[in-house]
């Protein structure tokens, strides 16, 4: 499928995606909250990054959208979110040294954490979801980089989890439109890199998306499909769960010629 040929970009309801972002920011916080200094000292499955260094991030990554705000605004939008996965990379060791200053200058996350909610909540109440924010990947809505945000809380509150898990620490829970809104943006993705009608992957409850070039299937069950839960689509997406482990441990199922999604995952690069 030709670029001219795409559907319309997938559009973000402004309230529940500005609500999805406090709603798991408050999930994270809570959990923030009750860690222990061992805990915070644990590794992450992030490189050379402990529990304290993630949790730093990801008040780094959601109180940016403050800080964009108060930048001029850009003339126009660049990038939706589904093509914004594709440059959030180039810029990960300038964001990974910009948290780290974070929390070095702020050793009490939760004062943090509760300075980051409390400044976000108003800002989002005094800007509308059309207000285009100058980020460094290039100019998206506000709405649309929030819904970024989501993916950005989604994918580390599973590495918090995980990182937690070791060590007997609490786990944090994922809010629904959040999650709902990163698999969304993530499964996008997909299909922007690989465009097609030939293979169907499906992520219930929350995405359908049709990838890959080839015979575009318009009827009846299609001949490729690839079926998988929210999480693990998480973590194929952002390459913490590879292709062969997630169908070796059954946690995802391809059927078809043209079902092997290896070549284009992860997404977030």
């Amino acid at each position: 499928m030709a670029p001219g040929t795409r559907k319309k970009p997938r559009t973000y309801d402004p309230l529940r995606t500005r609500t999805a972002v406090l709603a798991q920011f408050a999930n994270v916080r809570r959990t923030v909250g009750d860690l222990t200094p061992e805990q915070l000292a644990a590794p992450a499955r992030m490189g050379d990054w402990t529990v304290r260094d993630l949790v730093a991030h990801i008040a780094f990554a959601v109180g940016s959208t403050s800080r964009l705000l108060d930048l001029p605004e850009p003339p126009k939008a660049e990038l939706i979110p589904a093509t914004w996965t594709g440059t959030a990379a180039r810029h990960a060791e300038s964001v990974a040294a910009s948290a780290r200053d974070l929390a070095e200058a702020h050793p009490d996350l939760d004062a943090l954490y509760a300075e980051t909610a409390e400044r976000l909540a108003g800002d989002l109440e005094a800007h509308p979801g059309r207000r285009l924010l100058a980020a460094r990947t290039g100019a998206l809505t506000l709405t649309d980089y929030l819904a970024t945000r989501c993916v950005e809380l989604a994918v580390h509150t599973d590495d918090l989890n995980a990182a937690l898990a070791a060590v007997g620490g609490p786990q944090t829970s994922q809010d629904r439109q959040a999650l709902a809104a990163a698999v969304r943006v993530l499964a996008d993705a997909l299909a922007y890199a690989a465009p097609g009608g030939s293979t169907e992957v499906r992520v219930p409850p929350f995405a359908v998306v049709q990838c890959v070039e080839g015979l575009r299937h318009t009827r009846g069950t299609p001949p490729n499909v690839v079926e998988t839960d929210p999480l693990t689509w998480l973590r194929l997406a952002s390459g913490r769960l590879g292709w062969e482990q997630a169908r070796e441990a059954g946690s995802v199922s391809a059927s078809g010629e043209r079902a092997d999604l290896s070549p284009w995952l992860p997404v977030i690069g």
